[in-house]
């Protein structure tokens, strides 16, 4: 069963050094991995902050609602442009960075949730003790994290009335030597997530779910993840319609290397969940820091239940000279509650 925790904070407590020198220093086991997990407080807690002129406004009951995977992030004034001509009512992010070097230690969410006066919930996917990957060194303005956080997040006009952190594993796949090789300037804690939040809008409230499941995983193992979401968001929303959203990384792994293979797709079938409103074709995208992919890949998705659906399309996350903005293009879907 996936945790859920609900209790939201202003800003994240930091990890503080004699903490972060142990992590360091432990043996990479799971047991190690989840004592840290319930040792750092921001693993449990919700960030949340923004505003706007229209606080408490509801949203309306045709909402566009978008899904980006913004790769840690580098460029947000570039890209809350191309999210602001979108006219988005929520927004749903993965991969955001707040206070790591390569992205400058801006609070990427923050920002972008300023840039759009839009509020933001944000809560920690990874806490990362290195600087990234060797691709991504280049852009650090310093030799250390100031927080090492890395999340997701769901934006929204509308002030939302709850919100919640949806943890879909602790065991460690990004910590423990028993998984994968681990390049230490990537060793993490923590672990994949979604950020919950119930939106009120003028025909009733709306759960949305910003996720981004595992990419060094198969099908099964996603398909499980997809479980663990589902139950934990009818737990947390019960009788409400929902609308998640993000990158699944579906097709990312060689046991499904076609996304149509994913379990997921009928696991959320099976709870009542509609794929219908996705446009087609991919959406991943050549990045500075992401420069030669090495296939194209459709990751990105809307899932949802107990709502009406109005169209969907995939948008080039691009700048105005053509510079990608991230690896993922932005999805955009029109939803409405009946």
């Amino acid at each position: 069963m996936a945790e859920i925790h609900d209790e939201t904070v202003d800003r994240l407590p930091l990890v503080s050094a004699r903490t972060r020198e142990a992590i360091l220093a432990a043996p990479r086991t799971t047991e190690a991995h989840r004592a840290f997990m319930a040792e750092l407080p921001a693993m449990s807690l919700v960030e949340t902050g923004g505003g706007g002129t229209d606080a408490d406004a509801p949203a309306p009951q045709i909402l566009t609602v978008a899904a980006w995977n913004l790769q840690r992030c580098l460029f947000v004034e570039k890209s809350a442009a191309l999210l602001a001509a979108q006219q988005p009512d929520v927004i749903l992010l993965s991969e955001m960075d707040c206070g790591m070097a390569r992205t400058a230690q801006r609070h990427t969410v923050a920002d972008l949730a300023a840039e759009l006066g839009m509020h933001y919930c944000y809560g920690v996917e990874f806490f990362e003790l290195g600087l990234g990957s060797e691709i991504e060194r280049p852009y650090c303005t310093d030799d250390h994290n100031a927080a090492g956080w890395h999340g997701n997040a769901v934006l929204s006009r509308a002030a939302p009335v709850a919100t919640a952190l949806i943890r879909l594993d602790d065991h460690g796949h990004w910590f423990i030597d028993a998984d994968f090789p681990r390049d230490p300037a990537q060793l993490r804690i923590g672990g994949r997530m979604a950020i919950a939040s119930i939106i009120p809008t003028v025909a009733g409230k709306l759960c949305v779910a910003s996720v981004h499941l595992e990419s060094n995983a198969g099908s099964e193992h996603r398909g499980s993840q997809m479980e663990r979401l589902i139950e934990a968001i009818d737990r947390f929303a019960p009788e409400l319609p929902v609308l998640i959203g993000g990158d699944l990384n579906t097709g990312n792994s060689k046991d499904a290397p076609d996304w149509r293979d994913e379990a997921l797709f009928d696991i959320a079938r099976d709870h009542g969940y509609s794929w219908d409103n996705n446009a087609e074709g991919v959406t991943t995208r050549r990045s500075f820091i992401m420069p030669h992919p090495t296939r194209a890949m459709k990751l990105d998705w809307f899932a949802a239940r107990g709502l009406s659906m109005d169209g969907a399309e995939i948008v080039p996350a691009l700048d105005p000279a053509g510079e990608p903005l991230s690896d993922h293009e932005l999805i955009v879907g029109h939803f409405a509650i009946p």
